[in-house]
């Protein structure tokens, strides 16, 4: 009985886990794609930093308006 719910506990753990990975490849994924559209539209580091942090907001919005 023991050795189910120790076990239980280490599924629960890793599941966690994968989630909190899946959460940060996630938005750094987007603001490296919101970095790279800016780039390529505005050749302007400074508007690559501004969109970078808005991440999946200007990707969106540029899907949208272009």
């Amino acid at each position: 009985m023991r050795r189910q719910t120790s076990e239980i506990r280490k599924v629960k753990k890793v599941r966690k886990m994968e989630n909190k990975t899946v959460i940060k490849s996630g938005i750094s994924f987007g603001s490296v794609l919101a970095i790279t559209i800016s780039w390529s539209v505005n050749h302007s580091i400074i508007w690559a930093i501004i969109h970078g942090c808005l991440s999946w907001l200007y990707v969106i919005y540029y899907a949208l308006i272009r």
